[in-house]
């Protein structure tokens, strides 16, 4: 569950005055709207933007009566087109434990500002239009809409949230999906609770003040606590947009983060939350649905045959205890790696979550002499678990690592389609944490094998001025994964997919060679047939009949977060035309290399030219799995010559 007390759901346009190049000045120093909030039509520092949080604010206090927390904020928003107005749909997520142990929204207060016939309108919102309802069974959620929104309005809004889970102080977000002129968080927390604060996003706080408030807090018999007070803030916070290749927003918004660590009674008593990895090791391995699990004795006579019961623990034994979980049990779709996890139950219902799957392969694989360990992960889309403390709700999901002759392997057996020793992509987030009941646990890194893909084309012109020919590939790594995956999902409908790439290929004897659903490897082979651009004495075609990339994906201005491809890989594309000896070649194309800073990316492409044939090569090289964000206009750039390349490459031929 996200923790934000703000779904904000943008689009963009612009939107220019139409008498004066400066926007009207935003008071963006309280919560008061001012007409120049106002009169505003757009925001010149992001001339995208369709909506605009000038001011928030927030203060998080305990209560000295009944030691709840207490969570005040304010939030004043710029409504720039229609596309902005789903920011006046307010959502408020509030954390429950049971029915008599929630949080509380009160004191909702909000109004709309417009500004009509030379007066300013106010609208405010009636009590009858919020709504509760539940959420999950961890959260509800509190809804409202603003009345009157209009393009040109300003929004304001503030609640209070009481909540009596102190474990879970609460956290900041300073940056959404639309720009944000200030946001400030104030804090003050009694030395009772110690709390890992953490600031995530990599962005520079424009206040970062604390103060000890002594007595701010009394106990019983006459017991007092003193209060860290802290002001947190930022300025001029860009938007935050979502763009390719990058794992979820949450590793990336700017924000801050509270986990506790200890609490002190008035008495003295301590209780520490945050623990030790060697403390939380101990507790993993007496957990019902870990520890207790992964020791589960396995009888092998009742899943496997003799033959591979009796048989040596080489790799080939390991591939096939792998391949027996992968096409015996299937996953129900969920992680769920501490709850509902039973290898009793899997192997009667021959269906279950991630974990019951993966420790039944541990267990199997235990049970027949190899060396193997759990290691928890956290996947692309749930956020990179904290190095610092251990925070076991960071991770979501468990694999298998076994070593086989001294080479590791991380095993998954939720995917049929997955081949020995390889990740589902969803897995492929940097590190994770290796269980060793005896020794203790440790961070692995997550190293994908590299992934290439090979097209080679051999075609010629024939007597009716046709394209035709063979096209051959061999493609490896996560990306024989997909194609695998697609071709062996539906035969059928891969090939037709194949052939409305392009309306002017006609598609046959297509045929997969040595290829199944879990082979590293997936090779096809295909006959394509072409009508080339015929203009009088002259042919013009394009000769990359297959492309790898037809757009360019990176289309920001900037990126201030990290370029995450899952892994490194190439392409390959070579091509041999024959034109025969009614034609020639006009002029071949001219070669073009591009490299990334550090030699860390590469285009080649170059032609040759062979009797009556050209050859033609492309290689495109990315060396990393992960680039820095300073990477992003090499990338930007140098996947616009990428796809340059492939689209405006023409080989002119004529009649002799």
């Amino acid at each position: 569950m996200k923790k934000t007390t703000l779904i904000l759901v943008l689009h963009i346009l612009v939107f220019f005055h139409s008498h004066s190049q400066t926007t009207s000045q935003f008071n963006s120093e309280s919560y008061r709207v001012t007409l120049p909030d106002i009169k505003a039509t757009s925001f010149d520092k992001d001339s995208t933007a369709n909506a605009l949080i000038i001011y928030q604010h927030g203060k998080s206090w305990v209560n000295p009566a009944d030691y709840k927390l207490k969570t005040k904020e304010q939030h004043k928003l710029k409504i720039l087109k229609k596309e902005g107005f789903e920011n006046a749909t307010v959502k408020i997520y509030t954390y429950k434990k049971d029915n008599n142990t929630y949080e509380k929204v009160q004191d909702i207060i909000a109004t709309t500002y417009n500004f009509e016939n030379g007066n300013v309108v106010k609208s405010e919102l009636r009590k009858k239009d919020i709504f509760k309802e539940e959420y999950n069974e961890n959260f509800d959620v509190v809804k409202f809409t603003l009345p009157n929104v209009k393009e040109g309005s300003v929004i304001t809004y503030s609640y209070t949230i009481t909540s009596p889970f102190m474990f879970k102080y609460k956290g900041w977000e300073f940056q959404h999906d639309i720009p944000t002129l200030y946001s400030e968080y104030q804090t003050s927390i009694p030395g009772n609770w110690i709390y890992n604060i953490k600031l995530v996003g990599g962005k520079k706080l424009s206040t970062n003040t604390a103060d000890l408030k002594r007595n701010c807090l009394e106990g019983p018999r006459g017991g007092s606590a003193s209060c860290l007070e802290s002001i947190y803030a930022m300025k001029d916070i860009p938007a935050f947009i979502e763009e390719d290749y990058m794992t979820t927003e949450d590793n990336y918004l700017a924000r801050v983060e509270y986990e506790l660590k200890t609490f002190t009674d008035f008495e003295g008593n301590a209780t520490n939350y945050t623990k030790e990895w060697k403390d939380v090791d101990k507790e993993l391995k007496t957990d019902q649905n870990i520890g207790k699990q992964l020791f589960k004795s396995i009888k092998l006579e009742d899943l496997l045959d003799a033959e591979l019961i009796n048989s040596p623990t080489t790799l080939e034994k390991a591939q096939a205890i792998y391949k027996f979980v992968q096409d015996n049990y299937t996953w129900n779709e969920k992680f769920r790696i501490f709850k509902d996890v039973s290898v009793k139950d899997l192997i009667k219902k021959k269906t279950g979550n991630v974990s019951s799957i993966n420790i039944l392969l541990h267990n199997i694989l235990k049970e027949s002499g190899y060396d193997v360990k759990p290691l928890m992960i956290s996947t692309r889309q749930n956020g990179h678990p904290t190095k610092i403390y251990p925070v076991i709700s960071d991770f979501n999901y468990l694999i298998v690592h076994v070593k086989i002759d001294d080479k590791d392997y991380l095993l998954d057996a939720t995917d049929k389609y997955l081949s020995f020793g390889e990740l589902p992509f969803r897995c492929l987030n940097q590190y994770g944490r290796l269980l060793n009941f005896n020794d203790g646990s440790e961070w692995y890194d997550i190293i994908p094998k590299k992934s290439d893909i090979f097209y080679s084309a051999d075609l010629k012109i024939d007597d009716n001025l046709n394209v035709v020919g063979t096209i051959k590939s061999r493609i490896t790594g996560q990306h024989a994964y997909d194609y695998r995956k697609s071709y062996f999902t539906n035969e059928t409908t891969y090939v037709e997919k194949l052939e409305n790439k392009s309306d002017d290929i006609i598609i046959s004897d297509f045929e997969t060679l040595e290829s199944s659903k879990t082979n590293p490897v997936f090779k096809e082979k295909y006959t394509i047939e072409y009508a080339a651009e015929d203009t009088g004495d002259n042919i013009y075609l394009n000769p990359f009949f297959v492309t790898f990339f037809t757009e360019n994906p990176f289309k920001l201005q900037e990126r201030s977060y990290p370029i995450d491809f899952g892994y490194k890989d190439s392409y390959y594309y070579n091509v041999k035309l024959d034109f025969g000896d009614k034609y020639e070649l006009v002029e071949k194309p001219k070669p073009i290399i591009v490299n990334l800073p550090n030699k860390e990316g590469k285009v080649f492409f170059f032609s040759t030219l062979k009797e009556n044939s050209i050859i033609l090569s492309l290689r495109i090289d990315f060396k990393q799995a992960v680039y820095p964000p300073e990477y992003y206009p090499y990338l930007k750039d140098f996947m616009k010559k990428v796809v340059d390349i492939q689209t405006n490459t023409v080989v002119l031929l004529k009649k002799k």
